[in-house]
């Protein structure tokens, strides 16, 4: 008899143990956040090329641009798969090609290099401060962080810094903040993608110049940036 209640004993224990584990299990799961937001830091690298070129000026080597931020994301409906973002970012472009700028950056002068001319080095770069503006859709839920993404917007840009430069075998030419430069800059973009590697494209609404001239010709020239940028949070 004392066999029969001491096993009875230790299975009532054990079940009693194993149900507590279980309890202790399920209060552990973690629960997830049915208000997520997403995408809300991001990083791009871009190909840099220039649209709307003056007679001539040509690009003969790879122009890069990096780019980061932080983006709110609001999400607009129920599931929170269309979203409105805003934030701020930082730009570094750099377009290398034959347009060479000389003078002073109060009184700058330019001209266009042709293939008898032997030089180094000739580009521009600017430094802008972001302020971009979206729309967002994408697959996303509260489970998972891999989806399928479109985002599309409109970006103004300030130009905090420029600076191009000249460099040949007798001369090196640098001229920062040149007054031709537009200050203000904007353009549309389109992101699109799955998971956290996305295709990107901006072009330029206004040209990069406000007032320059080359061999009679106004400088209209526009940006037109493409590349990946990756998102995450």
């Amino acid at each position: 008899m004392r066999i029969i209640f001491s096993l009875f004993l230790v299975l009532s224990v054990s079940t009693i143990f194993s149900q507590e584990i279980e309890t202790v299990q399920d209060s552990a799961i973690v629960k997830v956040d049915s208000l997520y937001r997403e995408d809300q830091f991001y990083l791009g690298l871009t190909y840099n090329t220039l649209q709307q070129k003056p007679q001539g000026v040509s690009q003969n080597k790879f122009s890069v641009g990096l780019s980061a931020g932080f983006l709110r994301d609001m999400p607009i409906n129920k599931d929170r798969t269309h979203a409105i973002a805003t934030g701020l970012g930082f730009t570094f472009n750099n377009y290398v090609q034959n347009l060479a700028i000389t003078g002073t950056g109060e009184m700058p002068f330019y001209t266009v290099l042709d293939d008898k001319t032997v030089f180094n080095k000739n580009k521009f770069t600017q430094l802008l401060v972001d302020l971009p503006i979206e729309f967002r859709w994408r697959t996303s839920t509260y489970e998972s962080y891999k989806f399928w993404r479109i985002y599309g917007g409109v970006k103004f840009s300030y130009v905090l810094y420029n600076r191009s430069l000249y460099t040949d075998d007798q001369s090196k030419v640098v001229i920062t903040n040149n007054i031709d430069f537009n200050k203000l800059l904007y353009g549309i973009y389109l992101s699109a993608g799955y998971n956290t590697v996305n295709v990107y494209a901006y072009y330029g609404l206004n040209p990069i110049f406000k007032s320059a001239e080359v061999g009679g010709e106004n400088i209209k020239m526009k940006a037109f940036n493409v590349g990946i940028i990756f998102y995450v949070l």
